[in-house]
């Protein structure tokens, strides 16, 4: 699939902030004041910029607001409406830690929960789409779910951060593992995807099109083994040791500041490979896998 950055942006940037408004809205790091407005004001900002990237994606922005009307069949509906009642529910939690108010906790809770299951329902988008082998299995949601949590324990300041870190690992040490032989395991082959295999061997006579389109631009994307190989590096590198060991050399708060742009860039990796090798069936049509 072609890594669009705006799409990476919005993944990434969008989950971190709900992963740090959830910890913020159960109460496990609270703040008062100015420092309660900075921190709940960071989990709002990369939430809201996350999204709003999202619809550069889009032929046409203004078509964004279609989507809150599928809630019954897409995640992608489920994902925005979940979206827009988290910022909602948690945002009397936000000015009572900025005005130091003293209100009721359960807005945090149930605030939290909503930015917990918002950050399901963008795994899902992905998740469900069986034309994608590499992301049709469990290990997707638990992927994004890690990122999440552990990327607003950082950014929240909490010590268990450092555990949490390799779930990260973990994580994408499993998907990668279950992801590259995901296409093989489906058994997609030319003869199923044009229902021909019952009559023999399927191959290609002649490319369907002559010129560019829009699969082949956006479906049909080959990254080369060696620069997977090293992005993958970098973003275990990146996102999960190097941001261990500044928390455990440095201090906070500068430790837990570094870690998270440490981590941020080594998720922004992570991510780009996340799209960039996942093999659409589509590409069996132009002999492409």
């Amino acid at each position: 699939m072609h890594p669009a950055p705006s799409v990476i942006i919005f993944s990434v940037f969008s989950g971190m902030g709900f992963g740090l408004l959830a910890m913020l809205g159960f109460g496990f790091a609270q703040a008062y004041g100015i420092a309660g407005f900075l921190w709940w004001g960071l989990g709002y900002s990369l939430a809201i910029a996350g999204l709003l990237s999202a619809t550069f994606h889009l032929a046409n922005p203004k078509n964004a607001i279609k989507a809150f009307s599928q809630w019954r069949s897409s995640w992608l509906s489920r994902e925005g409406i979940a979206a827009v009642a988290t910022l909602v529910i948690l945002a009397p939690m936000a000015l009572s830690d900025w005005l130091n108010l003293g209100w009721w906790r359960g807005f945090g809770c149930v605030g939290a929960v909503l930015a917990l299951f918002t950050v399901f329902t963008t795994s899902m988008i992905y998740t469900q789409i069986k034309a994608v082998p590499r992301w049709n299995h469990w290990v997707t949601p638990v992927m994004f779910m890690a990122f999440a949590i552990t990327g607003g324990a950082i950014l929240a300041g909490l010590p268990v951060a450092l555990w949490l870190i390799w779930t990260v690992g973990a994580a994408l040490l499993a998907m990668w593992w279950i992801g590259d032989g995901a296409f093989a395991r489906a058994g997609e082959t030319m003869g199923t995807a044009t229902g021909l295999s019952a009559i023999g061997e399927v191959t290609v006579f002649e490319q369907a099109h002559t010129s560019g389109n829009y699969l082949l631009r956006e479906m049909i994307y080959v990254v080369g083994r060696k620069h997977a190989a090293k992005l993958r590096i970098i973003a275990m590198g990146l996102a999960v040791a190097l941001p261990a060991l500044i928390l455990v050399l440095i201090p906070a708060p500068f430790g837990f500041a570094l870690a998270a742009v440490s981590h941020l860039i080594g998720a922004l990796a992570a991510r780009w490979l996340f799209f960039a090798q996942a093999e659409h069936v589509v590409g069996l049509f132009y002999g492409q896998r």
